[in-house]
C-alpha cells in the first residue's frame, strides 16, 4: 500500500497559510522582577498600562514558596509561623478561668435539674 501525499496532515484545520506569524494580537506588558530571602528570581507579566499601585509587591516564589519581593537588596522575610493551636486553646483565649468555672457550674447544675437531681 502505497502512501499518497497528504498535505492537510499533521496542521490545525483552519490554520492558515503555511508558516503564518501572525496568531493575534498581543498586548503590551512589562515584565516585573520578584527576589525571595535566598536570592533566587522570579518574573511576572502585567499589562503595560497598569497603575503601579495595582501591581503586588510581595508574591509566593512559585519554586523556593518564599514571599518575593520587587527589592531585590531587601527581600521580604518569612513570616514567623504559628504554632498549632487545639481548640482548647482557642477558648482559653475568649474566657478567663472565672468564666470557665462558671460555665461549667451552670452547665452541671442544668444536667443535675435534667436528672432529677438537686
Amino acid at each position: 500500500m502505497a502512501t499518497g501525499g497528504n498535505a492537510i496532515r499533521g496542521t490545525r484545520v483552519g490554520s492558515g497559510p503555511m508558516g503564518e506569524q501572525d496568531h493575534g494580537y498581543h498586548a503590551d506588558r512589562i515584565a516585573v522582577s520578584y527576589w525571595d530571602g535566598l536570592g533566587n528570581e522570579t518574573v511576572r507579566y502585567f499589562a503595560a498600562g497598569l497603575p503601579d499601585e495595582e501591581i503586588p509587591e510581595i508574591i509566593d516564589h512559585p519554586h523556593s514558596g518564599l514571599p518575593a519581593g520587587r527589592d531585590r537588596q531587601n527581600p521580604p522575610e518569612l513570616a514567623k509561623a504559628e504554632p498549632y493551636k487545639t481548640h482548647l486553646a482557642y477558648v482559653k483565649e475568649r474566657r478567663t478561668d472565672q468564666e470557665a468555672e462558671q460555665l461549667l457550674e451552670d452547665a452541671l447544675t442544668q444536667l443535675r435539674e435534667r436528672r432529677g437531681q438537686s
